[in-house]
């Protein structure tokens, strides 16, 4: 069911349509208007003027790397479970069959 979801962003409310569960369109818009502040916080603080735009793309590239970092370690793991998984097959067969 479509939704809309109202975030605000360097002090102009901006309204999506989405057509995912509202509760996850909205977690998602406050992680990036949480993302928005905080690389204002840290430009305002190194008396660094850069535009609304630089901002969001420097958000958007955070977000990004942390998006790739976290499915590297999604990889890392199902490796992980899989080797685990097959070592302990081995064990098991090795005990039954042994």
């Amino acid at each position: 069911m479509e939704q809309l979801v109202t975030i605000e962003l360097f002090g102009q409310p901006y309204t999506f349509k989405t057509e995912s569960g509202a509760t996850n369109a909205k977690e998602v818009a406050d992680y990036l208007v949480k993302e928005v502040t905080r690389i204002e916080a840290q430009q305002s603080s190194q008396s660094s003027n850069i535009t609304k735009l630089a901002t969001l793309i420097l958000v958007a590239l955070n977000i990004a790397n942390h998006n790739i970092e976290l499915k590297k370690n999604h990889s890392d793991l199902l490796r992980d479970i899989s080797e685990r998984s097959a070592n302990l097959i081995r064990a098991l067969d090795a005990a039954v069959n042994g």
